[in-house]
């Protein structure tokens, strides 16, 4: 298994557990379920609570979401208003990590910054549908990946955007 991780702040982003695509060499875009799910309950298949268990009257707290925010523990932020605020945090991130890049991974500055700025004229087109969150550690340097839904046949499906270049990828 892979767990993939924001390379600035360390925080764990998803993993190779779900159904992926590369897309021009810049992001992932990773397909998720809306699950529903108790907090802190775990299942077991065949395991069957007793009539007295299942009537004791115990509130369970229910969580429901998006499977790859839920179990990477992304957060939500609310930070851009506008298109105008997202696109400026946008230039401060890929010019770190384009520094970065030229540190780690020279030869794949220039394919990140044309393709980058391909993918990302069309994903600005559909900014007012996008959702956006943080790693685990709210850490503002960090990256912040992209939710929106396609109609996938027939079927809404979250898809979870993450750029490629500003994660490292850890073998389990």
């Amino acid at each position: 298994m892979r767990i993939y991780k924001d390379i600035f702040t360390g925080d764990e982003m998803f993993s190779d557990t779900y159904k992926m695509k590369l897309v021009d060499e810049v992001v992932y875009e990773v397909y998720g379920k809306l699950i529903q799910r108790t907090q802190g309950g775990v299942e077991i298949a065949g395991f069957n609570p007793s009539a007295e268990e299942a009537d004791e009257g115990t509130d369970e707290a229910v969580e429901s979401g998006v499977d790859v925010v839920l179990n990477h523990r992304l957060q939500e932020t609310f930070i851009f208003g506008d298109k105008k605020s997202y696109t400026a945090y946008l230039k401060d991130y890929m010019k770190k990590l384009v520094a970065k890049l030229e540190q780690t991974a020279p030869d794949q500055v220039e394919v990140f910054k044309t393709n980058m700025n391909k993918v990302m004229k069309d994903i600005l087109g559909r900014f007012k549908e996008l959702q956006f969150f943080m790693g685990e550690s709210l850490e503002e340097d960090g990256m912040i990946a992209l939710l929106e839904y396609r109609e996938i046949d027939g079927e809404s499906v979250p898809v979870v955007m993450f750029f490629k270049h500003g994660l490292i990828e850890e073998k389990f």
